[in-house]
């Protein structure tokens, strides 16, 4: 008897030294500046583990905390007033970010700023394997312009973003396909562009031969949703409360106002003002989240006006949809569906059921339709550019 307890004192002292050892070995020193960082900024860092490391100079502070992924991480000060601290490790990919001072959100002044959760903030790049889909390569280039035009629906000049791919310029002849690519909830139209890196991807892809050249319009197709409700529930109140439990946009079409300003403002502008081919099938919708969500509504109820459709992280189409507009089936040539591997393993938001399923009882009904999953990624940029990359691959091929 007391061998045995020695023996399982024996084991408890090698497992606390043990994990005394993985404690002090627990964060590798091995942190470089971040890609995404201000010009001569050296942090924030990330490591080979993918943890990121921020410093700021906060004498007066009494509490410093970095907020990335809904977690907050506490900050630790020095002498000299500067606050430095890390967190856990992350996903590849873009993530936002922001510091707490004193319970105050504020942007890191040390990183590029960048467009989403409703406002301009910190963003910060882990590295990827697989980031080469977007790096800048001795490869011929596109063009992303910045444009303004007059749409009457809102009643307002709007603006938007354009990809044209290389050799638009040169060649005034050839026309090209075009896509109308929607960002995700709180980001606006710069989100492809910068988060994105839409045209990077597509320069590559192009020069690799592996995509056809096109267009790509970004919109802003962002939705006051509290606006909405309200809205809705003077009309009809008492349906509010079944709305609320039906997630983000409360069981009303939160794409009415965009697909006004799509298909009567911003399709004309383009066809008008570029040379793309006018026809359903040379017309494609996409978009994440969100905007993958607009994209399921918009293309149903108009199934004439586009035959390629991309939802990346937004949803899905049931056979159920399809009784319900059959032309759908008919006029749509590509129907492509992705999520990140860890949305679907945490399932906490609604799908309309199991993406999975639902594409492959559409491809088993006749239809040409691709599920993509991206390994290691959950809600956020990684798997919505390598969304695009499969995508851009598929789409006007048919």
């Amino acid at each position: 008897m007391k061998s045995n307890i020695l023996n399982v004192v024996v084991i408890i002292l090698m497992a606390s030294g043990l994990c005394a050892a993985q404690s002090s070995a627990e964060v590798v020193e091995d942190f470089l500046p971040s890609s995404v960082n201000q010009s001569g900024k050296e942090y924030p860092m990330v490591n080979s583990e993918g943890r990121v490391r921020v410093q700021l100079s906060a004498p007066e502070a009494t509490k410093v905390q970095l907020d990335i992924s809904a977690v907050k991480y506490d900050l630790v000060k020095d002498e000299n007033g500067v606050w430095t601290g890390e967190s856990a490790p992350q996903d590849v990919g873009f993530h936002y970010y922001q510091l707490w001072v004193d319970g105050a959100a504020v942007p890191d002044p040390n990183s590029l700023y960048f467009y989403g959760a409703g406002r301009w903030g910190s963003g910060i790049e882990i590295p990827s394997d697989d980031q080469d889909i977007f790096a800048l390569k001795d490869v011929p280039h596109g063009d992303l312009r910045e444009v303004h035009y007059y749409s009457k629906s809102s009643d307002k000049v709007r603006r938007a973003f354009i990809y044209t791919p290389p050799g638009y310029q040169k060649d005034q002849s050839k026309s090209y396909p075009v896509l109308y690519l929607q960002h995700g909830m709180g980001e606006n139209e710069t989100g492809w562009g910068s988060q994105g890196h839409t045209g990077l991807i597509m320069d590559n892809l192009i020069a690799e031969g592996k995509a056809l050249p096109f267009i790509i319009v970004m919109e802003n197709s962002s939705v006051n949703f509290e606006k909405l409700r309200a809205s809705r529930s003077e009309q009809n109140p008492e349906a509010d409360s079944t709305r609320r439990r039906r997630g983000p946009g409360g069981g009303v079409d939160f794409s009415a106002e965009f697909k006004k300003v799509l298909l009567n403002d911003l399709i004309p502008y383009v066809e008008t003002n570029y040379r793309v081919i006018a026809n359903p099938e040379h017309r494609a919708m996409a978009g994440l989240s969100m905007g993958g969500m607009q994209t399921r509504l918009i293309t149903l109820a108009n199934p004439e006006v586009f035959s390629q459709v991309g939802m990346f992280s937004g949803g899905s189409i049931s056979p159920e949809d399809i009784e319900k507009a059959p032309e759908f089936k008919n006029n749509v040539k590509l129907l492509f569906i992705s999520y990140g591997s860890h949305e679907l393993e945490n399932r906490r938001m609604s799908f309309g059921g199991d993406p999975k399923v639902n594409t492959e009882a559409l491809k088993a009904a006749g239809m040409n339709t691709h599920f993509y999953v991206s390994p290691g990624t959950a809600h956020e940029w990684h798997s919505w550019r390598r969304s695009l990359y499969q995508f851009a691959q598929l789409v006007f091929k048919n």
